[in-house]
C-alpha cells in the first residue's frame, strides 16, 4: 500500500514513517546482506585468501564464484541504496527501522553462510587446515548476536508504528 498525502503537513513524521515501514526494513534488509558480502568476500576471500566462494574445483573456478558473489552482493547494496534514497526523498527514512533492518539482513546472511554453506551444502569453509571450531563459533555468534538486535530494533519499531495506527483509528 503506497502512502500519499495531500500534503506534507497533513500528516506527521510518524504517520508517514509508519507508511514506509516495510520498505525501511526491506531497504536495510538488503543493505545489510550486501554489506556483509562485501566484508566477507574483500576481506576472506580477496585480502587474506581463506576461501573462495566455492572450494570444490579449481582456483580459476573459485574465483569466477568470487566474482558471481561479488557481483549479487553488490546488486543487493544498489537496490538498497535506491530504496534509501526514495525513503529520503519522500521523508519516510526511519533510521532505528532502517538499522534494525541492516542487522536482521547481515546477521540472516552470516548465520545462512556459518550453517547452510559451511556445514551443510560444504561448498567452502573460512579457513582450511586448522581447528575451525572457534572461527565457527566466532562467526555464528557474532550472526546470532545481529538478528538479535534487529529483532529488538523492528519490534520498538513495530509498538511505535502500532501506536500510530491506532491513534489513526481514533481520529477518525
Amino acid at each position: 500500500m503506497e502512502f500519499k498525502p495531500r500534503n506534507r503537513s497533513d500528516h506527521s513524521i510518524a504517520e508517514i514513517r509508519y507508511a514506509y515501514s516495510a520498505r525501511n526494513l526491506w531497504s536495510g534488509f538488503l543493505f545489510g546482506i550486501g554489506l556483509v558480502a562485501f566484508i566477507d568476500e574483500a576481506i576472506f576471500h580477496q585480502l587474506l585468501h581463506w576461501h573462495h566462494f566455492y572450494d570444490k574445483s579449481t582456483t580459476n573456478i573459485g574465483l569466477v564464484s568470487d566474482g558471481l558473489f561479488h557481483a549479487l552482493s553488490w546488486f543487493a547494496t544498489v537496490g538498497s541504496l535506491f530504496l534509501f534514497a526514495d525513503l529520503r526523498r519522500r521523508k519516510g527514512l526511519w533510521p532505528k527501522r532502517w538499522v534494525g533492518g541492516v542487522l536482521l539482513g547481515a546477521g540472516s546472511f552470516q548465520l545462512y553462510d556459518g550453517i547452510i554453506q559451511h556445514k551443510l551444502m560444504r561448498l567452502h569453509q573460512i579457513r582450511y587446515d586448522v581447528d575451525i571450531r572457534p572461527y565457527d563459533l566466532v562467526w555464528n555468534i557474532a550472526a546470532t548476536v545481529m538478528i538479535l538486535i534487529g529483532i529488538v530494533l523492528v519490534i520498538q519499531t513495530r509498538r511505535s508504528s502500532l501506536n500510530v495506527k491506532a491513534d489513526n483509528r481514533h481520529a477518525q
